[in-house]
């Protein structure tokens, strides 16, 4: 059983979770508070954590934070309030991978859950499945990124979109592809989890963000990845 976490202190949502998630073959453990996240992400070793906003002795931010910093490839999926953009953000600033809106069905959540575990799981490529462009190199199977020769430390999200990006080099992607293929779901309008993460990959990667010569904007249809810069 694939063992995951939440961390949710409404213990009636927490345990209706838990109890359909359980159904579905998954060992879940649940915490209520976020100051004992870190010492159970650490003891229990879990592939995906559920992470609430509000919660006692350490609000969600805060411990994605941590937990980012601690495991950078450990998948979080965050619960925000309903239509709360800044938290939804924020979280994805921070290093969440993804976010579902509360209150929520099981359905939705466990649909999510298993497309962030797909996009994430270690070894999800064959290990002679490497990318390269210039100096930038990417191994799928060691889900490790190198820059100049450099370890690059990346969230689950970050290695997937940059994967996505160099797989199509030289093509304009628009939003809701690589909101299909990182997610599974369809691009509402709204979503600004693609945009948050090409942001901090030009922040890893461009000598200067604003002016994107690696990772560009090409207005009004979506994102590139140029062949070129990357020496």
């Amino acid at each position: 059983m694939i063992p995951l976490l939440i961390v949710e202190d409404d213990t009636a949502l927490a345990e209706l979770i838990a109890t359909y998630l359980g159904r579905q073959g998954y060992a879940v453990t649940v915490i209520g508070r976020g100051d004992e996240a870190l010492a159970a992400v650490q003891r229990l070793r879990p592939h995906l954590v559920v992470l609430d906003v509000m919660l006692p002795g350490l609000d969600g931010l805060q411990v994605c934070r941590q937990l980012r910093a601690a495991q950078p490839g450990l998948p979080i999926l965050m619960l925000t309030a309903l239509d709360d953009s800044h938290d939804q953000v924020l979280g994805l600033e921070i290093g969440a991978d993804d976010y579902v809106s509360k209150p929520c069905e099981p359905r939705v959540l466990l649909a999510r859950i298993r497309t962030l575990l797909r996009r994430c799981q270690l070894g999800e490529a064959p290990a002679d499945d490497r990318l390269a462009i210039g100096q930038l190199r990417l191994l799928p199977g060691e889900r490790q990124v190198w820059w100049r020769d450099q370890l690059v430390e990346l969230s689950s999200t970050e290695f997937n979109l940059l994967a996505i990006l160099m797989r199509h080099a030289g093509e304009v992607l628009s939003r809701d592809q690589l909101i299909q293929q990182l997610r599974g779901i369809e691009f509402n309008g709204v979503d600004r989890s693609v945009d948050v993460a090409i942001s901090k990959l030009r922040r890893r990667f461009e000598e200067h963000p604003g002016d994107a010569r690696r990772i560009k904007t090409v207005w009004g249809k979506g994102y590139l990845l140029s062949r070129a810069e990357w020496d």
